[in-house]
């Protein structure tokens, strides 16, 4: 402990703890700012700093080494040239030239991955490299951050299944540096109010609709964006009707408020070529688009047929189809969709004792932000920006009780804990007595909270 310590006085004095009002990258306001990045220009200090990150995880049970861009970059170098482990490259972004590739290095799928993260806050940074170092065929075996910040990164990395570890925490070396008179007295107290407030939520600020859609490169998800921004409007009304007069009934009067229509057209108990035809008609009038919500999850072979074939004839009609990957990435990867249809991935559902884990979850993202035709996906937590979230399940009274084993969350909970970018209403509008009223209030509930997340708002 002492040596740890010692190592820390003396990389304080290189001034990696700066004072002030800053605002992180999460968008969250701290009085502290840590930066480990001068320890580059030490390389006594950054072979140090290896040895002590090494001493601390099960070495050598791990075959590559990657940081974090870009602070735990040198970091990660001289963990692998202390360990004659061999590093890889997590890029921050894809240049769109050269190999195009978001992990740089010699490896193979199977590997087993040390990750290195220099100062972790809320660990939505490292999420996202795991995302794409699995998505290469790695895994992340062990992660070690140099410092928590005490805020809740531990904890949701530990959540998601991951072994991390620290070198140091927040609270233990400032205590260290008030006993050692390394404070000023107006440090002192920035200190005192950064430990009254530490515990409040992490805090994000979300990207608006015009730039995801600089993300998006999907078509149709583009346009969904463009729908959703001309008419102010997040809401997709679920129509989970079994007489087609209902359902045109019901898209006559809200088709004006929503972006988007949600079937199950396999449930429609008169349902005819020609009722596709008027809903069609309708959604081109009222500007929306038509959501098949099959759930695509056989072998690749089978969800092609069920796509084009049968008396449906999905691929005709529908903008955007659902599907599960638990059969895995092959199974969407030669459907032969047009052009002007996208896919949305099934990765988290919103029911009560739902079988999938966050192993899974993570594999069905990584399958979605790889293949092009995906537009977005269906979860209940925040996901990569790469990707348009669709959050089900959505009701204003989150408590309603059912017997169907739904698990119901209100509208400012999806945009504000989940990162959403579409709600997806169902029964609370069309079983109401008046469903225009009743969907302009989602509509406006909707939208209200996708504002208030453009500034600095709570997530968990």
């Amino acid at each position: 402990m002492q040596e740890k310590e010692q190592f820390f006085l003396k990389i304080y004095n290189l001034g990696i703890i700066k004072f002030g009002n800053f605002t992180l990258k999460s968008g969250m306001n701290s009085p502290l700012y840590i930066d480990f990045r001068p320890i580059a220009s030490r390389p006594d200090l950054l072979m140090k700093l290896s040895d002590l990150l090494l001493e601390e995880v099960p070495y050598p049970n791990f075959e590559l080494i990657c940081g974090v861009p870009y602070a735990a970059l040198p970091i990660a170098t001289a963990l692998s040239l202390r360990s004659k482990i061999p590093l890889i490259i997590k890029r921050k972004e894809n240049k769109g030239y050269g190999t195009k590739r978001m992990i740089e290095g010699i490896y193979k799928k199977g590997q087993y991955c040390l990750l290195i993260e220099d100062v972790i806050t809320s660990g939505d940074s490292l999420l996202k490299t795991i995302i794409d170092i699995e998505k290469e065929g790695l895994f992340v075996k062990y992660i070690m951050s140099i410092l928590d910040r005490e805020q809740g990164g531990i904890e949701n990395i530990k959540k998601k299944g991951y072994d991390i570890k620290t070198l140091f925490r927040i609270g233990e070396v400032l205590k260290m540096l008030e006993k050692k008179h390394s404070l000023k007295k107006e440090e002192i107290h920035m200190i005192q109010f950064f430990f009254k407030n530490r515990n409040i939520k992490n805090y994000y600020k979300r990207i608006s609709y015009e730039k995801k859609k600089e993300k998006i490169h999907h078509p149709i998800g583009k346009k969904l964006i463009d729908i959703t921004l001309k008419k102010k409007t997040n809401l997709i009304v679920s129509a989970d009707l079994v007489h087609s007069r209902k359902i045109l009934k019901l898209v006559k009067l809200i088709g004006d408020i929503i972006c988007g229509l949600k079937l199950h057209i396999d449930i429609i108990n008169d349902f005819s070529l020609s009722f596709i035809k008027s809903l069609k008609n309708i959604s081109i009038e009222k500007n929306f688009l038509l959501f098949e919500d099959r759930k695509l999850c056989d072998v690749g072979p089978t969800n092609y047929l069920q796509l084009h074939y049968g008396i449906h004839k999905i691929s005709s009609w529908a903008d955007i189809i659902t599907v599960h990957v638990i059969a895995g990435s092959k199974s969407i990867q030669n459907l032969n969709i047009p052009s002007n249809m996208g896919l949305i991935t099934v990765s988290e559902m919103s029911s009560y004792g739902k079988l999938s884990d966050d192993n899974y979850i993570r594999k069905a993202l990584n399958i979605s932000i790889k293949n092009p035709k995906v537009i977005g996906t269906v979860a209940q937590r925040k996901v990569d920006d790469r990707l348009l979230l669709f959050t089900p399940g959505i009701h204003f009274s989150n408590s309603e009780n059912n017997n169907f084993g739904n698990k119901y969350i209100d509208p400012n909970q999806a945009f504000e804990k989940n990162g959403s970018d579409f709600i997806i209403v169902g029964k609370a509008i069309y079983q109401s007595n008046n469903p225009k009223i009743m969907a302009e209030k989602y509509r406006k509930a909707g939208w209200k909270a996708y504002v208030n997340g453009l500034s600095i708002k709570n997530i968990e």
